[in-house]
């Protein structure tokens, strides 16, 4: 296919100093790099004083991205910048969906949102607030199975992420018998 780029979607993580100004010179590289960032989540770690950045970004070229990690390596206040894509992770986001819901249609609701663990955290007259938390693709197909009864209000975090303990081993001799 001539002319149709492939975009790649990328799981970049970035260790920082907790400082005024972080965010900012990190998204203004990304921008001023041309990529696009799908979700972007930040928060405090174990350690006092260090934040954890997850960006998921679109990346057309596999060069840009080891270019991107070395650029973001190279910046004030940058302790640990990886790409974890390719590695086992746990990837999660929450939802919180606000859902138009009258009373005769709550059983109904209930038994579409149930397989995905929704949790009804408020409730109104004519209106149902979930929320549900998972892999990005599973808040997705949570939205389209709820979509059509209304949706009145949607936020999503962004995803986060953490690479798993154990690492999958990859083996290509015994490829065949997976």
């Amino acid at each position: 296919m001539i002319g149709v780029k492939k975009e790649l979607k990328r799981v970049i993580t970035v260790t920082v100093i907790n400082q005024s100004g972080v965010l900012n010179r990190l998204t203004g590289l990304l921008m001023k790099r041309q990529f696009n960032i799908e979700s972007i989540t930040v928060g405090h770690t174990e350690q006092a004083n260090f934040s954890k950045m997850t960006f998921v970004v679109h990346v057309e070229d596999e060069r840009k991205i080891e270019q991107l990690v070395k650029q973001l390596s190279k910046q004030i206040d940058v302790l640990k910048v990886n790409d974890i894509t390719d590695k086992s992770i746990v990837l999660r986001e929450l939802a919180l969906v606000k859902v138009i819901s009258p009373p005769n249609l709550r059983l109904e609701m209930n038994s579409i949102v149930e397989p995905f663990r929704a949790q009804i955290i408020d409730t109104a007259k004519n209106v149902v607030t979930y929320q549900v938390v998972g892999h990005p693709d599973k808040i997705d197909a949570f939205i389209e199975l709820i979509r059509p009864y209304g949706i009145k209000e949607l936020t999503r975090t962004g995803a986060t992420a953490s690479v798993r303990e154990t690492q999958k081993i990859s083996n290509p001799q015994l490829s065949i018998l997976k």
